[in-house]
């Protein structure tokens, strides 16, 4: 009969079924988005199927079979050496110690070859006058542990030719026991300076003696940048004009275009760019004909064709004026005495 107290616990009973339902909505429609998003993400990441490549095919392939493979016994061992190996070839190669390494190995095969009777025995060396046999043997690498079956021609052949002696050489082995070496020397043809300093040269401009030698002093001198090239050219026409070349001193070449003879007596000679030999032949001919290369004059100018300019000297210019005013003088007196 207490109203109060039963509509007290109604209403609990009522609430408590209403959380029930309101919790078990919000479950369900929590669930509900959580699905929707996961399969919104696989949506969006899923990928439409690509067969596999015939490269993709091959490597499953092989990595099919290398886990198959049979790994023999120690295998790990002889990888670790191999690579060791590797390693310390990469630092000999790295640490430029590959030529010392080089030499040993190649001494040792000396010394196996020549254990078998391949030793170095006799050297036919043709074509020195310069050099001597030992200088040519140094020069090529041939010592008395060298063995014919380990001495490499084509080596000793660079060697040789780096030698600015040599212009050419041929070596070749001759079993058992020999060598044959070959060469052709450069001749001196010049000397040449430059920088101030004086060097002997070949005929092709080659630098043979890097210094002025007593044995060459009587070779033509040619001056300046770029006259080594062209030593054979003025040399070869001074040669033709025997009376001009035992007066010149030295050969310059101005610019790198023309020559200046400069003779003992310290005249200079001014050739012109092109037909030197005909500029030659006529100061061969005023020479003859005048004494014009020993005459008291500095400078003969035969630059332009068919006209030669003469320059006196300073003491001959002086007297020449000396004399112009004491001819000037004789006639202004003779013109008063009149």
């Amino acid at each position: 009969m207490d109203g109060v107290g039963r509509f007290a616990r109604s209403l609990i009973a009522r609430l408590d079924r209403v959380g029930a339902d309101a919790l078990l909505l919000a479950h369900r429609s929590l669930l509900a988005r959580h699905r929707r998003s996961m399969a919104a993400q696989q949506a969006a990441s899923a990928e439409p199927y690509a067969r596999p490549s015939a490269w993709d095919f091959w490597l499953r392939r092989l990595s099919v079979r290398i886990a198959n493979l049979h790994i023999p016994r120690h295998a790990g061992a002889y990888a670790t050496a191999l690579l060791l190996a590797a390693t310390g070839l990469y630092g000999v190669q790295r640490g430029g110690h590959w030529p010392a390494l080089n030499g040993a190995m190649l001494a040792f095969g000396d010394e196996m070859a020549n254990a078998t009777g391949l030793q170095v025995r006799a050297v036919r060396l043709t074509g020195n006058t310069k050099l001597s046999q030992p200088e040519i043997l140094e020069a090529a690498g041939i010592s008395p542990t060298t063995s014919v079956l380990f001495f490499d021609p084509a080596a000793a052949r660079t060697r040789l030719t780096a030698n600015p002696w040599i212009a050419e050489a041929t070596v070749q082995k001759l079993y058992p026991d020999q060598l044959l070496v070959e060469i052709v020397e450069r001749e001196a043809f010049a000397l040449w300076q430059r920088d101030g300093k004086i060097a002997v040269i070949a005929g092709d401009g080659t630098v043979i003696v890097d210094q002025l030698d007593s044995r060459f002093q009587h070779l033509p001198l040619v001056v300046g940048r770029g006259a080594e090239k062209r030593v054979r050219e003025i040399v070869g026409l001074m040669n033709g004009r025997p009376a001009i070349a035992s007066n010149v001193r030295a050969a310059v070449l101005v610019a790198e275009r023309r020559w200046t003879l400069v003779l003992k007596n310290g005249i200079d000679v001014r050739l012109p760019d092109t037909d030197v030999d005909q500029a030659l032949a006529t100061l061969t001919r005023l020479d003859a004909e005048k004494k014009l290369m020993t005459r008291d004059v500095s400078m003969i100018d035969l630059r332009v064709p068919g006209r030669v300019t003469v320059r006196l000297s300073e003491e001959a210019f002086r007297a020449h004026e000396a004399a112009l005013k004491e001819r000037q003088r004789a006639r202004r007196r003779t013109g008063t005495a009149t």
